[in-house]
Formats: structure tokens, sequence, C-alpha cells
């Protein structure tokens, strides 16, 4: 399912924010207008690769919220699993300390809505029973969502594979040149660099000054 152009799922969930509260029915319309959102899915808690990418998001907190952007973690726990984890020590596996929120998908409907849960929900007809097929979690699934609340990257890693965090501070960077100056980003830009207008001279001026350069 591709999100990227259209409009966020709508989520309305139980979550856990400032690393010690639960609230009831949370949801991204709190940032329409305000902040772009990093929305991302873990598969579960007191895991091993989740809790370093739990971490990294954490340790690059002000660099996402110099550029008006909330970061948001999402699994198939319960708020009590994820405050139970929020207040365990590091050394002990825990994520203490992490502030941003984590959103309860118990009932698997954000992960089945933003195509990362692993796996899907049959119905028999024959016996009228309904069974899962494949991994009730969430894949590792990364969405970028701008401040109109239309997704602007998506990306999905399978489970034993941790994402690159700076790459994502690298995205926004973009998509805030975009938004500001009307250009394109070519491969492998960063903030500073020069982008390129969305025509063929502007290709051809990019790829010149490109060549000089190297």
């Amino acid at each position: 399912m591709n999100l990227v152009g259209k409009q966020a799922p709508k989520i309305s969930s139980g979550a856990v924010i400032n690393g010690e509260e639960i609230v009831e029915n949370f949801s991204l319309d709190q940032y329409i207008g305000k902040k772009n959102v990093i929305l991302f899915f873990y598969p579960k808690d007191f895991t091993f690769v989740c809790p370093t990418e739990i971490h990294a998001f954490q340790e690059k907190l002000e660099e996402f919220e110099k550029r008006d952007t909330v970061v948001i973690g999402c699994s198939t726990d319960t708020e009590e699993t994820h405050l139970a984890w929020l207040t365990t020590p590091k050394d002990n596996g825990g994520i203490e300390g992490v502030s941003y929120p984590l959103i309860a998908d118990a009932s698997k409907i954000v992960s089945l809505n933003y195509g990362v849960l692993g796996g899907r929900y049959h119905f028999d007809r024959e016996n009228y029973t309904w069974s899962f097929e494949g991994i009730p979690v969430a894949y590792r699934g990364t969405f970028l969502i701008d401040k109109e609340g239309i997704v602007r990257h998506a990306s999905v890693n399978d489970l034993p594979l941790g994402r690159n965090i700076d790459e994502y501070i690298r995205l926004i960077d973009a998509q805030i040149h975009v938004e500001k100056y009307g250009e394109v980003c070519p491969a492998n830009w960063e903030e500073g660099e020069e982008a390129m207008e969305a025509t063929k001279e502007g290709v051809s001026n990019y790829l010149s000054q490109a060549s000089v350069h190297n």
C-alpha cells in the first residue's frame, strides 16, 4: 500500500507521552498546521534491535525539533507495556529517558492502516472464524508526514534491519528546502548544498557544476 502523496491515515489510540503519562485517543491531528511528523513503527517492546533505534531517535531529538518535527514511535504493544519499558533503566534493557510519544497499537489497526503489519487477518466463511496469517507485529516502517498531514516519505525495513536515523533528518531538510525554494533535491543532497530547478536546463546546469567540482 503506497501512502506517499496521500493524507496520512487517521490515528486514535492510547499512547504514553513524556515517558510517564498514559493518554487515550492520541491523534496526529494535533500537529496539523504546526509540525512535521516522523512516525516510526517497530516490532515489540523489550526486544533487541528496537531499543537501539528508539534511543537513537532520542539522541537526535533536538535535531528534529530544530526542524519543527516531532518524533513518534508505535508498536503493537499496550500502553502498560510501553510504560513498563520506559521506566526500565537502559542498563537493564529498558528505554528510560525517552521522552517522545509511543503509540500503543494493541488492536493492530494503526499498523494495518499504514501497511506495515507483518501479516493479515483471514475470515473463514465456512466456519465463521477469524485467523491471523503471518507475524502479528509491525515491520520497521518510517513515515515523514508534512504539516498538512501528507505523507512525503515511506520506507519499510524487515524485522532484523535497523534504520539510519540521520537519513530522516536529511529527508526533512530536503522537504523543507523544496517547500521554501520550489527546487528539487538531487541524489545524496544535504542541507547547504545546491539543489536544482525541475527543468531540463536546471538538470543540465546542476550536472555541469557537479562535474566541475568532481
